[in-house]
């Protein structure tokens, strides 16, 4: 599936609603991105959160298989959103 700048930035929201019923994910998460647990409501907003959500998901594949099977996607669905957000050729994929 391809998806449009508007659609993977809706993923990316679930991926954070998803995120914050997982502490231990969401602490690796946030350590990651040097950011404190008050920074949680502004990074929300932010459009480059988005891209770095998905990339945290990607990084590891137990991690996106167990997100994708959350939210009822494929993996690859969640690099399809992250190449749209990123533009093609990033990360190796190009959008179908």
């Amino acid at each position: 599936m391809a998806y449009s700048v508007p659609q993977a930035a809706d993923l990316s929201t679930r991926v954070l609603i998803e995120l914050v019923d997982r502490p231990q994910d969401l602490a690796r998460f946030m350590d990651q991105a040097g950011l404190r647990p008050e920074d949680l409501r502004d990074m929300a907003t932010r459009p480059e959160v988005a891209l770095f959500l998905l990339d945290f998901l990607v990084e590891d594949d137990d991690r996106i298989l167990s997100f994708a099977q959350a939210l009822h996607l494929r993996p690859q669905d969640i690099m399809a959103a992250r190449t749209a957000l990123s533009g093609p050729g990033s990360y190796g994929w190009e959008a179908d």
